[in-house]
């Protein structure tokens, strides 16, 4: 019973160090910010909202 255990404290402590490795190392806190550089245009967005064009 105490070795059941034992493995299990092991593969808690074995799942946690992956998790915090994978996290560490999968680069996503290093990604540059989204630049948009291009003019924001609606296109064929209506100028007057849903509602007040149904009355």
């Amino acid at each position: 019973m105490e070795l059941i255990g034992i493995a299990l404290i092991i593969l808690v402590i074995a799942g946690l160090a992956a998790t915090i490795a994978g996290l560490r190392s999968d680069g996503r806190g290093h990604t540059p910010p989204v630049r948009s550089e291009d003019s924001w245009s609606a296109l064929d967005l209506p100028s007057t909202s849903y509602t007040l064009r149904i009355f």
